[in-house]
């Protein structure tokens, strides 16, 4: 029997004994490198930290955070011929704000899911009716549950109008939306794109490179003389980022299909979701080590399974590819333009740490700026109580 065109039907998901347990055999059987042959991260992921998630996963339970997904309401609904999950949450507060919510990589839905309850039901979290979000919270193409493309062209213009259709398609005329990573590009393309209903936006990775800085850090540039200390910061953050991390976004910009390793090797696919960005690397190597801070070993895993369970470490890293056949120019954190309502939360450790300076440059409707000591790359996932409050405060002047 056909689907009717734009259903929105109910998803479960409930891993095969048999996979869990292949898994935990794959874990097993890991054929492990020589250490490293420096005392630090500098050759990538150490050996001990690999070692220590071989450790810790073979405690893993899977059942747990599937459970707490499955709790929520999932769902799928086909796009442009391509299947997108979801979870939709509706607050009890009629007045409650909907906002769209978009994951980067390598994170997933995971990533948001200690921030649903507090968002959607802030009168028992420290809030009022007038702070109440809707939430809908979906898997970007090729990523968790979603459908996995199997042609070229999904990318932040196609999700971002796949995003619109989808709100509409739930029902709402007046929305925001929020992201970080591929979630920023693909929100800031949405504010772009300016379709019906979409007041405003929030990021926790923007992208606010002045050009001339842009300019500089491409030719490899010591930092300008006239930058304040908090410009300083940010540009030597770039700049580390640029000359030291940017690896495995190169490949996956180049040859994405060649991957083949972390489709195979549980650990190789942890180790290279963990080498992400340095700091969120140190902090999860330091949870493994016993010294949780916000992300622990579970989170970690939690996250890592479910690419392994779906089977996306290389249809989430097409992403990369589909973005650069792109013929737009310009870098992942240089100005686009936006024209819409945009707020900004800025966390110490993420690859930058935006300067209300840069911000307000880039976006001239900036209607909140929060800049804050601590909070990694995964800010949700990391500090959901401070990114609660962020929403809370950003949104407060778009609600009617």
């Amino acid at each position: 029997m056909d689907k009717p065109a734009g259903a929105i039907r109910p998803f479960h998901f409930h891993a095969k004994e048999e996979d869990l347990a292949d898994l935990k055999r794959r874990v097993a059987a890991t054929r492990w490198p020589d250490r490293e042959t420096v005392s630090d991260q500098s050759q990538g992921v150490q050996l001990h930290t690999a070692k220590k998630i071989q450790q810790h996963w073979a405690r893993h339970d899977w059942r747990k955070i599937e459970a707490r997904m499955m709790a929520w309401p999932n769902f799928v609904t086909e796009i442009d011929g391509l299947d997108i999950h979801f979870i939709h949450v509706k607050s009890k507060h009629a007045n409650a704000l909907p906002m769209i919510v978009t994951h980067g990589w390598p994170g997933s839905i995971i990533e948001q899911l200690k921030i649903i309850e507090p968002l959607t039901n802030p009168t028992a979290h420290g809030g009022t009716e007038a702070d109440a979000f809707h939430l809908v919270i979906p898997s970007l193409p090729g990523y968790g549950f979603s459908g996995k493309p199997t042609a070229p062209g999904w990318n932040p213009l196609s999700i971002a109008k796949a995003w619109a259709t989808l709100m509409q398609r739930l029902g709402y005329t007046k929305y925001v939306a929020q992201g970080g990573d591929w979630g920023n590009a693909v929100s800031e393309v949405m504010a772009l794109q300016q379709p019906p209903g979409l007041l405003g936006i929030h990021t926790n990775m923007a992208a606010t490179l002045p050009p001339d800085i842009s300019k500089a850090l491409n030719a490899g540039q010591p930092a300008p003389a006239d930058l304040g200390p908090d410009e300083k910061r940010a540009y030597e953050q770039v700049d580390f980022f640029y000359k030291k991390g940017l690896g495995y976004a190169i490949e996956m910009n180049n040859r994405a299909q060649t991957l083949y390793g972390i489709a195979d090797s549980p650990i190789g696919l942890a180790a290279w979701m963990l080498d992400h960005d340095a700091d969120s690397h140190a902090l999860i190597a330091r949870s493994l080590d016993g010294r949780a801070e916000g992300i622990t070993p579970d989170d970690f895993l939690d996250n890592v399974t479910l690419y392994w369970l779906t089977n996306t470490a290389i249809s989430s890293a097409r992403l990369y590819w589909d973005t650069r056949q792109l013929p737009a120019k310009g870098g992942f954190f240089d100005v686009r333009g936006v024209q819409l309502p945009v707020a900004v939360s800025a966390f110490a450790y993420e690859i930058y740490q935006v300067p209300e300076s840069w911000a307000r440059q880039a976006y001239p409707k900036l209607i909140h700026y929060g800049r804050f000591p601590v909070g990694c790359h995964f800010a949700a996932w990391e500090q959901p109580k401070i990114f609660v409050d962020e929403m809370r405060a950003s949104f407060k002047s778009l609600r009617s």
